[in-house]
């Protein structure tokens, strides 16, 4: 049973739109600027719960709003038609369809990335500032990249997997007998502390013939078909003057300290901090990293 403490209210809506239809959740009241979390791959718009548990009591929604989506083939949001490889790339195109939905009269809004969500949220930025009044990005900085040596093994694991996968999907859906198995199954695979496992994995789960299964999209977990080269990220990212914050996790991935270093050259106005916990910062250490935001949008 889940005993996380949290205590706030939302409010679930869909979003209508042109290609595909999103769930979203929002906290605060519908008329304030609106600060709008992306989060990261395999999770949902729940991982943003604590987050917005913290913003509440710090007062934050007092001037503004927050708004949590579920990426296509995540939480309650639809799945891409067809069978087709998916790529993070066309996550922009829908960030780009939900701000144009949710934004008053075109105005900028605040956007908070985690991980996939920080990728996405970058790549965006930088290329449509102008829809953006503030950046905050958590254990993500910039899209990956890879050397292009690695193009053709790439593609060519990426369609031997894709074909393995078509394959897979004539067998029975894989089920769970209950939901417990399912949030220990996440807990033992990514060692994310077991209520958070929870929190997330509810709103990722359906129920199929009284026993549980996965909700999301199973072609999340295929490899990309390609990858950015460091030439391609650096062109993208440089130069953002877009006022910006970056919240790493002292346990957090690794892999960051290589785009780390690059932070001064991608952004003219850039707070870099780095706060206790792991990959899911927002979540096990919440309340620092709320201080952290609220500190920065509302200077």
């Amino acid at each position: 049973m889940l005993n996380t403490g949290l205590n706030v209210d939302a409010t679930e809506f869909q979003l209508t739109l042109a290609h595909i239809n999103i769930a979203a959740k929002r906290y605060g009241h519908a008329n304030n600027p609106i600060i709008l979390a992306l989060h990261g791959w395999l999770d949902n718009a729940d991982s943003f719960a604590p987050l917005a548990h913290e913003f509440q009591q710090l007062g934050l929604f007092n001037s503004h709003q927050l708004i949590c989506i579920d990426w296509p083939g995540h939480g309650l949001s639809e799945h891409r038609p067809g069978r087709y490889p998916l790529h993070w790339v066309d996550y922009i195109y829908d960030l780009q369809a939900v701000i144009q939905a949710i934004s008053t009269d075109n105005q900028p809004i605040i956007l908070i990335g985690h991980s996939l969500g920080g990728i996405i949220a970058s790549a965006y930025n930088a290329c449509m500032p102008e829809h953006v009044a503030k950046l905050i990005l958590i254990e993500a900085l910039a899209p990956l990249f890879e050397s292009a040596e690695h193009a053709k093994s790439r593609l060519r694991n990426g369609l031997v997997q894709q074909a393995r996968f078509n394959r897979q999907l004539a067998r029975p859906t894989p089920t769970y007998s209950s939901m417990d198995v399912a949030i220990q199954a996440r807990h033992q695979l990514t060692g994310l502390a077991l209520p958070w496992c929870e929190l997330i994995t509810r709103r990722n789960m359906q129920l199929i013939d009284d026993k549980c299964a996965w909700r999301s999209d199973p072609r999340l977990k295929l490899d990309s078909l390609n990858r950015f080269t460091f030439e391609q990220v650096d062109a993208l990212m440089t130069r953002s003057n877009t006022a910006t914050l970056f919240i790493g996790a002292i346990d957090g991935y690794k892999q960051l300290t290589l785009t780390e270093q690059h932070a001064n050259t991608w952004f003219t106005d850039i707070k870099m901090v780095t706060l206790a916990g792991d990959h899911h910062l927002h979540m096990g250490n919440a309340r620092q990293v709320a201080e952290s935001i609220g500190a920065f949008i509302l200077n």
